[in-house]
């Protein structure tokens, strides 16, 4: 587990998001996660070396030493920073990898109506995700 603070790069317009954003922090005794909402004005993705299209589209983990992990990796870290890692752990495996990559894009893809389906509501439509196809 890192020492230094990581930046969870959320989007908190979005109900799915800001709850799991929730429950990560509650359990970050230690103040390894910083959450960043990307839907706020003042968010500036190019200090990550990112577009707001990119932020958009799936979760951000900016690392102490600089490095921007994207997707699962982003996942993976984020529960590694809370002491759960053992929970996403299966899912860095070189088999069960890229069926978790795969899974979760496509959750990505289709937050907001995951949220709709759990009874969580996206506000002002910012869970939509915009491929980049």
């Amino acid at each position: 587990m890192q020492a230094a603070p990581i930046k969870l790069l959320y989007d908190g317009q979005c109900a799915l998001c800001r709850r799991g954003m929730e429950q990560l922090t509650r359990r970050d005794s230690k103040g390894l996660i910083v959450p960043e909402d990307i839907s706020d004005p003042a968010f500036d993705p190019t200090r990550y070396g990112l577009t707001a299209e990119q932020v958009r589209t799936v979760l951000h983990v900016a690392m102490p030493d600089g490095r921007v992990l994207r997707a699962m990796e982003a996942v993976r870290a984020a529960y590694g920073a809370v002491g759960l890692g053992w929970l996403v752990a299966p899912t860095g495996w070189p088999v069960i990898r890229p069926l978790a990559d795969f899974f979760y894009r496509i959750l990505a893809r289709h937050r907001l109506t995951v949220s709709r389906l759990l009874g969580r509501k996206c506000d002002s439509g910012s869970c939509s995700i915009h491929s980049h196809r």
